[in-house]
């Protein structure tokens, strides 16, 4: 029986190396829909409405916990801008850990490890802790060496390919200070 892997997506460019690399090594992977920060609401749905697509289209099974929750995140992030985003990979593993346990999955991981802008160790010590605490084990992957090949795999699959992390402070990080500089 193969290793069930909960692989949560963040925005469907970013699943497609790390569900290839992780059905390479014969798992079977679920993915999992929670990102309750994106802004603004159409981005939500935007990424959202494509992970649902891309997983169909890839024969992936999605479980979704879908939950827009911005102001709950700006109340948990308020006076603490400088951690906001360990506190989003902290809200979004949680989760991820919470199910893979209720599940009875082998592993969980997200494909945040695909990104060369988020901070891995940190991302990699916060799974390991959850997956402690709640009593899965966090699969660490570096899939940064797949960055090229899924961005050209994405474009080929003509993908939704967001500009920002997620969050209204990256999208402001993106869009706004260029405007104030």
């Amino acid at each position: 029986m193969a290793e069930r892997v909960l692989l949560h997506v963040c925005c469907a460019p970013c699943m497609l190396y790390p569900l290839k690399v992780l059905r390479q090594e014969g798992k079977e992977v679920f993915a999992f829909w929670y990102n309750p920060n994106i802004h603004p609401f159409t981005e939500y749905q935007r990424r959202h409405e494509e992970v649902v697509k891309t997983a169909e289209r890839l024969g992936v099974r999605l479980i979704e916990r879908d939950e827009y929750s911005l102001e709950e995140f700006l109340q948990m992030v308020a006076f603490r801008e400088g951690k906001r985003c360990f506190l989003c990979h902290q809200l979004r593993l949680t989760a991820t850990a919470q199910v893979a346990h209720r599940g009875k999955f082998t592993f969980f991981t997200t494909t945040l490890l695909y990104s060369k802008f988020q901070p891995h160790l940190v991302i990699k010590d916060l799974g390991e802790g959850l997956g402690r605490r709640y009593g899965s084990r966090f699969l660490y992957r570096d899939f940064r060496d797949g960055w090229k090949e899924g961005i050209e795999e994405s474009k080929e699959m003509e993908l939704y390919r967001q500009q920002y992390c997620g969050c209204i402070y990256s999208e402001y990080e993106r869009y706004g200070r260029q405007h104030h500089e």
